[in-house]
């Protein structure tokens, strides 16, 4: 009898954890990300271009070639630069040409489009915007990558005459959209600033 009262108990604690309860796994955590206040500053070199960019984002000459920048003799290999923004861990990779014929321009706008649909394997989409500012000769094809691509923003500009610019933004950790949306959110329309205000000197 006493071994029933014991056990009395456990049976009773047994069938109320074995109801019918839904669980649902809890959604993926990521860290809460502070943004930087938007703010600008003039990027002038011995470059043949200028534009606006953040103050929070840091230009630097590429010494570690894109492999995709390996496989052509650039012209010019000193205007391959990097606008990295460190609290994002991503780079806006930016190479520049100068165009000698229409062949070239050819090849470089072709290059381009093969390169932003290199990620079409993780992409969900590639969406293409026409870039135009008659009044600053600046034209171009911007791609907006949806999906856990390497790369979200790819675009190039040109003044359709003698000057091309590409360029490329990554994160340099493993892509997934939902966690950077945010920070891509964010660096796009820093992007967008930088492509408005671009000039050809």
């Amino acid at each position: 009898m006493k071994k029933l009262v014991c056990l009395l108990p456990v049976l009773l604690l047994m069938a109320a954890c074995s109801g019918n309860h839904d669980y649902s796994p809890k959604p993926r955590g990521y860290f809460r990300i502070i943004f930087p206040e938007k703010s600008y500053q003039q990027y002038n070199s011995q470059y043949p271009f200028t534009f606006i960019y953040p103050k929070y984002a840091v230009i630097e000459k590429d010494t570690n070639i894109a492999p995709e920048r390996k496989d052509k003799k650039l012209s010019n290999m000193k205007y391959l630069l990097n606008m990295q923004f460190p609290q994002f861990n991503g780079t806006l990779h930016l190479s520049y040409e100068s165009v000698t014929s229409k062949k070239v321009f050819d090849e470089l706008t072709e290059d381009a489009r093969n390169f932003a649909f290199k990620h079409s394997v993780k992409a969900t989409s590639i969406d293409q915007a026409i870039i135009h500012n008659a009044e600053r000769k600046v034209y171009g094809i911007y791609y907006t990558i949806d999906g856990n691509a390497a790369s979200s923003i790819q675009f190039f500009i040109t003044d359709s005459a003698k000057n091309y610019m590409r360029g490329a933004l990554y994160f340099n950790n493993t892509p997934r959209l939902d966690s950077i949306q945010p920070v891509l959110k964010f660096v796009k329309k820093d992007i967008d600033t930088m492509i408005k205000t671009f000039q050809w000197k």
